[in-house]
């Protein structure tokens, strides 16, 4: 595809570079927008795509560590100066963390938090997978002989026997290279999913009123699923019944997330205006500070009649 858009001078400006800092963009402006109507800080929002972004990025460079230990172990330099590695699992991992951090920071519930962060997660996915495809790195699927199949003969990690793989009759991956050979797009398949998804959840979360946490839960099960799906074109190995490790990875987040939906079924929503954290300003009010200036300004009101 296009790894290289332009350069400027010294500047490489990279297409994997661009859509990511899209994603970026664009899960801040989704998170803004809620946050206002919650009530919240702009700052909040902030907070939540940076400190989310070191999160996920450090959680999945360090499970991809973990899983190819021997061949950082021979370049450990490659740890830090690497821009390959990096584990969607553990990136998810890691953005939970810091969004749990942020949220203590800023005294609003987490479960309110990874609600509002959901949409924009995905949607900050759907635009990286579009950087994935546009640069040929590598995470496209299987050999296909179906019309929307693909070629990258200019991928970022080269287009031969040793990048275009297929499975053999015992699931084990073997070099599917040939000339001419077109692949699934599975970058596409990721980013259609990942987007609608966003949709449904954007629109359970203005229309729908689900209690606190249940937008969450069914991003769980929901991405969960779409990964899940999409890994059966993908050429990750299989290590489990004819699985991958992502596919596991995911029937244990659905598997968290249906569970904690059907808990929390009865559980009736909270107001918006009652999980407001920070100001403009900042500051946090607790619920009985908040009664407290109600009743202050009653009184005021009163004694004025």
């Amino acid at each position: 595809m296009i790894p290289i858009l332009f350069k400027l001078g010294p500047i490489t400006i990279y297409s994997y570079g661009l859509m990511m800092a899209l994603g970026f963009i664009a899960a801040y402006l989704l998170l803004v927008v809620e946050c206002r109507r919650r009530k919240l800080s702009s700052d909040f929002a902030s907070s939540i795509i940076v400190w989310g972004a070191i999160g996920g990025l450090a959680g999945a460079r360090l499970w991809d560590v973990y899983d190819q230990f021997p061949s950082y172990a021979q370049h450990p330099l490659s740890i830090i100066f690497s821009s390959s590695g990096f584990v969607w699992d553990g990136g998810l991992l890691g953005g939970l963390l810091a969004v749990y951090l942020i949220s203590h920071y800023y005294k609003v519930p987490f479960l309110t938090t990874a609600d509002m962060a959901a949409p924009a997660v995905l949607i900050g996915q759907a635009l990286g997978r579009m950087g994935c495809l546009l640069s040929g790195d590598g995470d496209w699927g299987l050999p296909t002989k179906m019309p929307w199949g693909m070629s990258f003969p200019h991928a970022i990690v080269g287009w031969n026997s040793q990048t275009v793989l297929k499975l053999n009759a015992h699931d084990q991956l073997v070099s599917g290279f040939y000339p001419g050979v077109r692949v699934q797009p599975t970058p596409i398949f990721e980013a259609v999913l990942y987007v609608a998804i966003a949709v449904f959840l954007i629109w359970a979360m203005r229309k729908r009123h689900w209690a606190e946490g249940r937008v969450f839960y069914a991003f769980l099960v929901l991405s969960g699923g779409a990964r899940f799906l999409v890994e059966f074109w993908r050429i990750n190995p299989r290590v489990l019944w004819g699985l991958t490790e992502y596919q596991i990875f995911s029937i244990l987040l659905m598997a968290v997330g249906v569970a904690a939906l059907v808990i929390t079924r009865n559980r009736k929503p909270a107001a918006v205006s009652a999980l407001a954290g920070p100001d403009e300003s900042g500051r946090s009010d607790s619920a009985s500070t908040r009664r407290k200036k109600r009743g202050l300004s009653a009184t005021t009101t009163q004694s004025g009649k």
